[in-house]
């Protein structure tokens, strides 16, 4: 089998790849414009060629600033590890954000992150008192700027709106500072502090240069973002989402886990933002299995158990989680009201594709498609329907879905290294041949 230059198993870093086969090029995108192509000169040569570049990428870690050597680190091992497996669930959520996913070293002013409280000159001064030049985002619950700090720290602010009649505002405010000040995880945007007056919320946080998923699923920066890189993307969602589910004191349900929420740093890490809705889970210790409360999420990635019931749990986040699955393979929006009726609302029309055995319509076209593609379609698919049960009690854990989502990050790599041994013994056996 033939694997393109832009296999579905590279790596996420072109330049790390580049250092370890300077003979090939590889990036985490192909262009939007164009697609993946080889040339027929010589087609073993330039197929042994692609299939040692999509080898060496499976087995090539990405490049990060902060942590060098994370493949040997507890967050990107399978979630069955022993820090995972072993314990109660009140031990297990006791592990702090700043115990085995900790990273204090970047913080400001050499505090922990959170710890700081800002004032509004230090704001003002950072932002060039907010202007429009330094404007990176508006949400509806606020306007975000790049900024830097005194000591250099180049941070994201968000300026809550100012608005006397929206109760909510000041309660999304104190729900996103509080969540924000006890957790911390490689796959959690950094919180460094906040400033509040009568007139003003805002909330620092680290700056993740390179945009939202949901832009990149848009091609708005002109790439398109291969499948390996979008699973990656959903493991490191899935460890985020396990940590808040399980590894703070008390669990935390973010409430609004979607594409536009999820930031990407220059390597293609994820990094879940925006905690304005979280809430902390039901004591289960008490016997307590759901919180009621008013409906809070977006429109196509709200659990339909939620809306009918007012019951929160858990599973809720899991819900949100399978429409992200959909989203990442089919590129889509949740919600497409230009389709046809039936393809409007995205989860459904791929769950119906993919129980009548026609999972494959529903990868994006921007994506090449070879065997490794088509197996990591299904596999997608199949987790996203188990998370997508109208009922709770018949979903997955977030920690089962990083499971199985390494599982298949596995499988891939085992089939890359299968067909490159397949492709090397067959240009050995024709070179003898000729000889």
């Amino acid at each position: 089998m033939m694997i393109a230059p832009h296999s579905v198993c590279g790596s996420r870093n072109a330049e790390s790849d580049a250092r370890s086969m300077q003979d090939f090029h590889y990036s985490p995108t192909s262009s939007c414009s164009e697609a993946s192509t080889v040339r027929k000169r010589n087609p073993l040569a330039v197929a042994a060629k692609s299939v040692a570049r999509s080898f060496v990428a499976c087995f090539t870690p990405p490049e990060t600033t902060n942590y060098k050597n994370f493949d040997d680190s507890e967050e990107f091992k399978p979630p069955s590890v022993a820090s995972y497996a072993t314990g109660s669930n009140r031990d297990r959520r006791r592990i702090s954000g700043r115990g085995i996913y900790g990273s204090p070293q970047n913080s400001v002013h050499g505090r922990e992150p959170g710890s700081v409280k800002f004032t509004m000159e230090e704001i003002y001064k950072a932002t060039r008192n907010f202007s429009p030049s330094f404007k990176i985002g508006q949400g509806g619950s606020g306007t975000v700027y790049k900024g830097r700090l005194e000591d250099g720290t180049v941070v994201a602010i968000k300026r809550a709106k100012k608005s006397a009649y929206d109760k909510h505002l000041g309660v999304e405010f104190r729900s996103e500072v509080q969540t924000l000040a006890q957790v911390e995880h490689l796959s959690l945007v950094k919180f460094y502090g906040f400033f509040q007056n009568e007139n003003e919320r805002i909330v620092v946080v680290e700056y993740i240069p390179n945009g939202t998923l949901r832009e990149h699923l848009d091609c708005l920066h002109g790439n398109v973002l291969q499948l390996a890189v979008r699973l990656d993307i959903a493991i490191d969602v899935a460890h985020a989402v396990t940590y808040l589910h399980m590894y703070t004191d008390h669990p935390i349900i973010h409430r609004d886990i979607k594409s536009s929420n999820i930031l990407l740093t220059e390597n293609f890490r994820a990094k879940v933002a925006d905690f304005g809705f979280a809430r902390m889970a039901a004591d289960t210790d008490s016997g307590a299995t759901h919180i009621s409360t008013q409906v809070k999420g977006t429109a196509g990635y709200l659990d339909p158990e939620y809306l009918k019931t007012y019951q929160l749990t858990e599973k809720s986040d899991v819900y949100s989680f399978g429409v992200l699955l959909v989203e990442l393979v089919t590129g889509r929006r949740p919600i497409e009201p230009k389709r046809e009726i039936q393809e409007r609302i995205t989860a459904r029309w791929a769950m119906e594709k993919f129980a009548e055995g026609d999972a494959i319509s529903t990868l994006d076209p921007r994506l090449e498609r070879t065997d490794i593609t088509d197996l990591l379609l299904e596999k997608i698919l199949k987790l996203a329907s188990q998370c997508l049960a109208p009922r709770r009690q018949n979903r997955p854990g977030m920690k089962k879905c990083a499971e199985i989502l390494w599982g298949i990050r596995k499988d891939c790599k085992e089939l890359s290294a299968s067909d490159f041994r397949s492709l090397s013994s067959n240009s050995r056996s024709s070179s003898v041949r000729k000889e």
